[in-house]
């Protein structure tokens, strides 16, 4: 039997209909019970507590975080508030079951899940059917193989609402069936397929539509999905999955694995009652049904999700590490789940007005940026820039959305990150713009650095960089950069025709400090002795790629390495300010694999031995050091004898963490020398 939980002091945040659902069953988890009720109207806090726990305190949100008393909260408001009450809670030292979804978009799901991380306290989505012993036993048969190879799943959840009024169908309040049920079918799909294959399900493709209604919330909505088939491809292929959701169509809740052998089917996979069971069927053989009634253990499945928290906080207590959440469903996966639900939005046509390019997204917390202390970044001058650079540059091209954007970039920001690197050519503008704005919306035009780029191929002449340069000004909402590049060279225009244009640019005062990306060292000698002979400012700044690594090729045409030995020989005799793009080699450092050649640049670019021994002495010196690969690699960008700001490019907050790592190690001449081969 499964050890009894230690019991917790629980607040409640949200006195709703879920909420009084949980509270019924809390008393089943040996999970502890309801010590304060938390509503933004006091007579709706004390009306439940009364219900359901006579003599819990009440009082506002804030006042219940503040109670010492309290261990736990269940946060069951609406969707809309989830994230900024979680980690107001986590924050406060408390342990988080946060009803589904975790936040409206992935962006800020990411901010919630930092917060836990980075806390110590637990955090849970409360899925509650994820802990039920039925879903325990749908994965074991798939696992087992019980109907062969799975191929394919089948999952609903969709109701009618009585009226279509209400948070259900107001876009302010993050209404929609997508949003609302459409994460159960989801999830579902999700464990499944990862069960089947025996690695956590990937998303490779979604196809969907739906039906939107007249206040611009999804009231029905369908979604083809694919997962991934393993590394190579798969010899036998991956999963596939449809899921259906909607708050305008009643359709029976159900399940259904199809695999090679037989099927599986649950005719009550959410609410899980009284008659709860799987049916198995195979080819030749009887009908197998498994049942789960009141008489099976954690059958309750709030009070099961509960448990699960308490377990969680146990282990913690013990010392464990419990970062990755509960196994039934981690915060990876509510990661990946919210990544799914904005694509299936996407796909249907829906997107929130507190969503869009130019709205004013506050930080998840809702509270103003706090830069860590002590902080971790370290600062570099650059002459003539008037501003300290942070030594990490965040590479402004991976945020799909102003969401995502914000997390990521508020999470750098509280790192110390002041530098972003951007470029007209990144999405055409759009990367450019959701940076202003979310430097607008953060109110840090005066205080962050941008690294602008323009002049790209195939318009890399003085005229098309111009244009590009009013572009991206515009772009960024702002009226200088501060750091300018030519982003790429063209050969056949002389070097003069690009010194003057920017010298003409600087004294207009539209930018300040410049340089170039992607130029030769003997093209960036020429156009310096060209300004010194006919008196103008030359080049500051060179952004090449640079790092551990030694490139064997370039990913796009029109790029330059400084990898090699003479190139590095030229930057330390110069002392030129090296900003390196792919400062990790495209993630070499965290996943290459000599078998694995599915990513055919970083074979291209990469693979050979001696790229792999770096990997190895990294690899070693990281275990040494208790941090990523990646942080070694990124700290040998540090550690060279010339000024380097290396730009990284992560795609989460978990990649950003795992890059500012690089910032605590120290690496000393003779490691520098032993990871570059140079160790005799």
């Amino acid at each position: 039997m499964t050890p009894p939980a230690a019991p917790l002091r629980w607040a409640v945040l949200g006195p709703g209909s879920i909420a009084r659902r949980f509270a019924s069953q809390l008393p089943s988890s040996g999970a502890g019970g309801i010590v304060a009720v938390g509503s933004s109207a006091a007579e709706r806090a004390r009306a439940f507590a009364d219900e359901v726990a006579p003599g819990a305190r009440t009082g506002t949100h804030a006042e219940v975080l503040a109670d010492p008393d309290v261990e736990a909260v269940y946060v069951a408001t609406v969707h809309t508030t989830h994230a900024r009450l979680a980690i107001a809670a986590l924050r406060a030292g408390k342990h988080v079951l946060c009803e589904k979804p975790l936040a409206p978009n992935h962006g800020t799901a990411m901010a919630v899940v930092d917060a836990a991380r980075t806390s110590g306290s637990v955090l849970l989505e409360a899925y509650m059917y994820a802990f039920h012993p039925q879903q325990r036993a749908l994965l074991d048969l798939v696992r087992s193989g019980a109907v062969g190879r799975v191929l394919h799943v089948d999952a609903s959840f969709s109701f009618a609402a009585a009226s279509p009024t209400g948070r259900l169908f107001d876009a302010d309040l993050a209404g929609g069936g997508v949003l609302d049920v459409g994460g159960y079918p989801v999830t579902m799909a999700r464990a499944v397929a990862g069960a089947a294959l025996g690695r956590p399900a990937v998303l490779t493709s979604l196809r969907g539509g739906g039906t939107v209604g007249t206040t611009g919330v999804d009231e029905w909505a369908v979604a083809a999905l694919e997962f991934d088939g393993g590394v190579d491809g798969g010899a036998d292929g991956g999963v596939t999955a449809t899921v259906r959701t909607g708050v305008r169509l009643a359709e029976p809740p159900a399940v259904a694995v199809h695999g090679t052998a037989g099927s599986i089917h649950l005719a009550d996979p959410w609410a899980i009652g009284a008659g709860t069971g799987i049916v198995v069927r195979r080819a030749g053989e009887p009908e197998q049904v498994l049942t789960f009634g009141p008489g099976t253990e954690g059958h309750l499945p709030y009070a099961a999700e509960a448990a699960a928290l308490a377990r969680l906080v146990e282990a913690a207590r013990r010392g464990e590490d419990v970062s990755a959440g509960a196994a039934e469903h981690s915060l990876d996966d509510s990661l990946a789940t919210s990544a799914v639900l904005d694509r299936w939005r996407a796909a249907v046509g829906v997107r929130y007005p507190f969503e869009r390019d130019t709205a004013a997204i506050p930080t998840a917390s809702g509270l103003p940026l706090r830069v860590a202390s002590p902080n971790p970044m370290r600062y570099g001058v650059v002459p003539g820039l008037g501003k300290p650079l942070s030594r990490i540059v965040m590479g402004v091209d991976n945020q799909p959305d102003l969401a995502h954007a914000s997390a990521l970039f508020d999470a750098f920001w509280e790192a110390g990150g002041t530098t972003f690197d951007t470029s007209w050519w990144y999405g055409r503008g759009r990367f450019e713009k959701l940076l202003g704005q979310w430097l607008t919306n953060r109110g840090l035009h005066s205080e962050a650095v941008v690294v602008a780029k323009g002049g790209h191929t195939p318009e890399c002449t003085p005229q098309g960089m111009t244009w590009q340069l009013l572009e991206s000004l515009e772009n960024q909402q702002r009226e200088r950069a501060e750091l300018y590049l030519l982003h790429r060279d063209n050969p056949d225009v002389p070097v003069g025709e690009f010194v003057d244009v920017l010298n003409e640019h600087a004294d207009a005062g539209r930018i300040g400090v410049f340089g170039v990306s992607n130029w030769t060292t003997e093209r960036f000698d020429e156009a310096n002795a060209w300004a010194a002979a006919n008196g103008k400012r030359g080049f500051s700044v060179l952004s090449n790629h640079f790092g551990l690594a030694e490139a064997l090729d370039v990913p796009w045409a029109g790029c330059q390495h400084v990898t090699d030995a003479a190139s590095k020989r030229w930057l330390t005799e110069r002392q030129v300010p090296l900003l390196p793009w792919s400062s990790q080699a495209r993630g070499f450092f965290a996943r290459a694999d000599p078998a694995d050649r599915r990513d055919a640049d970083l074979v291209r670019c990469y693979y050979s031995d001696a790229n792999f021994e770096r990997k190895r002495r990294a690899e070693e010196l990281a275990a040494q050091l208790g941090v990523p690969a990646t942080a070694v690699a990124l700290a040998f960008v540090l550690a060279q004898p010339f000024p380097t700001f290396p730009v990284v490019g992560p795609r989460s907050v978990d990649e950003l963490r795992a890059s500012t790592a690089g910032l605590g190690v120290q690496l000393d001449e003779a490691q520098v020398a032993r990871l570059d081969l140079r160790d005799g």
